[in-house]
Protein backbone atom coordinates (compact mmCIF):
# COMPACT_ATOMS: atom_id res chain seq x y z
CA UNK A 1 0.00 0.00 0.00
CA UNK A 2 1.07 3.57 -1.07
CA UNK A 3 1.38 6.09 1.65
CA UNK A 4 0.83 9.01 -0.10
CA UNK A 5 -2.02 9.08 -3.25
CA UNK A 6 -1.60 12.73 -3.74
CA UNK A 7 -5.19 12.80 -3.50
CA UNK A 8 -5.34 15.30 -0.99
CA UNK A 9 -3.01 17.95 -2.27
CA UNK A 10 -6.37 20.47 -3.13
CA UNK A 11 -7.45 20.13 0.22
CA UNK A 12 -9.85 17.77 0.09
CA UNK A 13 -10.11 13.83 1.68
CA UNK A 14 -12.84 11.30 1.26
CA UNK A 15 -14.78 9.60 3.74
CA UNK A 16 -15.66 6.30 3.72
CA UNK A 17 -18.14 5.77 1.39
CA UNK A 18 -16.49 7.80 -1.74
CA UNK A 19 -18.12 11.51 -0.36
CA UNK A 20 -15.29 14.02 -0.73
CA UNK A 21 -15.36 17.34 1.82
CA UNK A 22 -12.82 19.72 2.69
CA UNK A 23 -10.06 18.79 5.22
CA UNK A 24 -11.12 21.69 7.43
CA UNK A 25 -14.74 20.10 7.35
CA UNK A 26 -16.19 19.52 10.96
CA UNK A 27 -16.36 15.50 10.27
CA UNK A 28 -12.66 15.49 9.57
CA UNK A 29 -12.04 18.23 12.21
CA UNK A 30 -13.66 15.49 15.01
CA UNK A 31 -11.82 12.17 13.19
CA UNK A 32 -8.50 14.15 13.55
CA UNK A 33 -9.19 14.90 16.93
CA UNK A 34 -10.36 11.35 18.11
CA UNK A 35 -6.96 10.25 16.28
CA UNK A 36 -5.14 12.64 18.27
CA UNK A 37 -6.75 11.26 21.32
CA UNK A 38 -5.44 7.84 20.23
CA UNK A 39 -1.76 9.27 19.99
CA UNK A 40 -1.60 11.02 23.19
CA UNK A 41 -2.90 7.56 24.69
CA UNK A 42 -0.05 6.14 22.80
CA UNK A 43 2.32 8.04 24.94
CA UNK A 44 0.62 7.44 27.73
CA UNK A 45 1.58 3.93 27.27
CA UNK A 46 4.78 4.37 27.21
CA UNK A 47 4.79 5.47 30.28
CA UNK A 48 2.80 2.69 32.18
CA UNK A 49 4.41 -0.04 33.73
CA UNK A 50 0.99 -2.17 34.50
CA UNK A 51 0.18 -4.75 32.22
CA UNK A 52 -2.93 -4.65 33.05
CA UNK A 53 -3.70 -0.50 32.24
CA UNK A 54 -1.17 -1.27 29.31
CA UNK A 55 -3.71 -4.01 27.97
CA UNK A 56 -6.86 -1.51 28.84
CA UNK A 57 -5.71 1.19 27.27
CA UNK A 58 -4.78 -0.39 23.68
CA UNK A 59 -8.32 -1.90 23.49
CA UNK A 60 -9.17 1.79 24.30
CA UNK A 61 -6.84 2.69 21.09
CA UNK A 62 -8.57 0.08 19.62
CA UNK A 63 -12.03 1.56 20.04
CA UNK A 64 -10.95 4.67 19.21
CA UNK A 65 -10.28 3.41 15.84
CA UNK A 66 -13.70 2.09 15.41
CA UNK A 67 -14.96 5.40 16.53
CA UNK A 68 -12.98 7.14 13.85
CA UNK A 69 -14.08 4.65 10.90
CA UNK A 70 -17.76 5.24 12.45
CA UNK A 71 -17.51 9.19 12.38
CA UNK A 72 -15.91 8.75 8.88
CA UNK A 73 -18.56 7.30 7.49
CA UNK A 74 -21.85 9.38 7.31
CA UNK A 75 -25.14 7.05 8.28
CA UNK A 76 -26.54 7.40 4.68
CA UNK A 77 -23.01 5.48 3.25
CA UNK A 78 -24.06 2.55 1.51
CA UNK A 79 -21.00 0.48 2.76
CA UNK A 80 -20.52 -2.80 4.09
CA UNK A 81 -17.12 -2.80 5.71
CA UNK A 82 -17.80 -0.97 8.89
CA UNK A 83 -19.09 -1.89 12.27
CA UNK A 84 -20.74 0.80 14.07
CA UNK A 85 -20.02 1.52 17.98
CA UNK A 86 -22.29 -0.18 20.17
CA UNK A 87 -22.86 -0.02 23.54
CA UNK A 88 -20.44 -2.87 24.75
CA UNK A 89 -17.49 -0.16 24.78
CA UNK A 90 -19.32 2.10 26.83
CA UNK A 91 -20.15 -0.74 29.30
CA UNK A 92 -16.59 -2.12 29.78
CA UNK A 93 -15.55 1.24 30.14
CA UNK A 94 -18.02 1.88 32.83
CA UNK A 95 -17.21 -1.23 34.53
CA UNK A 96 -13.51 -0.49 34.60
CA UNK A 97 -14.88 2.88 36.60
CA UNK A 98 -16.77 1.19 39.07
CA UNK A 99 -13.70 -1.67 39.67
CA UNK A 100 -11.26 1.41 39.78
CA UNK A 101 -13.59 3.31 42.18
CA UNK A 102 -13.91 0.79 44.66
CA UNK A 103 -10.02 1.07 45.40
CA UNK A 104 -9.72 4.64 45.35
CA UNK A 105 -9.86 6.67 48.25
CA UNK A 106 -13.14 9.22 47.81
CA UNK A 107 -12.92 12.66 46.26
CA UNK A 108 -13.53 15.28 48.75
CA UNK A 109 -12.34 18.47 46.41
CA UNK A 110 -11.47 18.93 42.98
CA UNK A 111 -7.79 17.79 42.22
CA UNK A 112 -5.27 19.42 40.14
CA UNK A 113 -4.14 17.03 37.03
CA UNK A 114 -0.81 15.67 37.59
CA UNK A 115 1.07 13.66 40.14
CA UNK A 116 3.45 10.70 38.07
CA UNK A 117 4.63 10.68 34.55
CA UNK A 118 1.76 8.41 34.01
CA UNK A 119 -0.83 10.49 35.63
CA UNK A 120 -0.17 13.35 34.05
CA UNK A 121 -0.12 11.38 30.40
CA UNK A 122 -3.44 10.51 31.13
CA UNK A 123 -4.63 13.73 32.50
CA UNK A 124 -3.85 15.29 28.88
CA UNK A 125 -5.19 12.45 27.18
CA UNK A 126 -8.50 13.12 28.97
CA UNK A 127 -8.73 17.25 27.89
CA UNK A 128 -7.71 15.66 24.31
CA UNK A 129 -11.08 13.58 24.71
CA UNK A 130 -13.52 16.26 26.05
CA UNK A 131 -12.12 18.29 23.02
CA UNK A 132 -12.81 15.05 20.28
CA UNK A 133 -15.77 14.89 22.53
CA UNK A 134 -16.95 18.85 21.79
CA UNK A 135 -16.12 18.12 17.99
CA UNK A 136 -18.23 15.37 17.55
CA UNK A 137 -21.14 17.14 18.89
CA UNK A 138 -20.97 19.77 16.69
CA UNK A 139 -20.94 17.30 14.10
CA UNK A 140 -24.07 16.13 15.36
CA UNK A 141 -25.90 19.17 15.64
CA UNK A 142 -24.81 19.54 11.43
CA UNK A 143 -25.35 16.36 10.46
CA UNK A 144 -26.70 12.60 11.67
CA UNK A 145 -24.34 10.33 13.29
CA UNK A 146 -24.00 7.18 15.69
CA UNK A 147 -25.19 8.50 18.96
CA UNK A 148 -23.56 6.47 20.58
CA UNK A 149 -19.86 8.09 19.89
CA UNK A 150 -21.00 11.03 21.60
CA UNK A 151 -21.76 8.92 25.03
CA UNK A 152 -18.16 6.52 24.46
CA UNK A 153 -16.55 9.93 24.21
CA UNK A 154 -17.96 11.33 27.64
CA UNK A 155 -17.08 7.95 29.11
CA UNK A 156 -14.13 8.08 28.15
CA UNK A 157 -12.88 10.78 29.03
CA UNK A 158 -14.68 10.23 32.59
CA UNK A 159 -12.65 6.81 32.31
CA UNK A 160 -9.21 8.66 31.87
CA UNK A 161 -10.02 10.53 35.16
CA UNK A 162 -10.08 7.80 36.75
CA UNK A 163 -7.30 5.89 35.33
CA UNK A 164 -5.16 8.91 36.19
CA UNK A 165 -5.96 8.75 39.57
CA UNK A 166 -5.88 5.07 39.90
CA UNK A 167 -2.38 4.89 38.61
CA UNK A 168 -1.24 7.76 40.72
CA UNK A 169 -2.92 5.89 43.31
CA UNK A 170 -1.21 2.96 42.65
CA UNK A 171 1.98 4.58 42.32
CA UNK A 172 1.87 6.09 45.82
CA UNK A 173 1.60 9.79 44.19
CA UNK A 174 -0.87 12.42 46.22
CA UNK A 175 -3.21 13.98 44.34
CA UNK A 176 -3.03 18.15 44.92
CA UNK A 177 -6.10 19.42 45.81
CA UNK A 178 -7.69 22.93 44.29
CA UNK A 179 -7.43 25.20 47.04
CA UNK A 180 -9.15 28.24 46.01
Amino acid sequence: MKIYTKTGDAGETALFGGQRVGKEDIRIDACGTVDELNAFLGRAITYCTSPDIRSRLVRVQGELFQVGADLATPLDAKTSYITRLDSEPIRQLEADIDEWEAILPPLTSFILPGGSQSGAELHIARTVCRRAERRVVSLARAEPINEKTIIYLNRLSDWLFVLARMVNHRQNVSEAPWKP
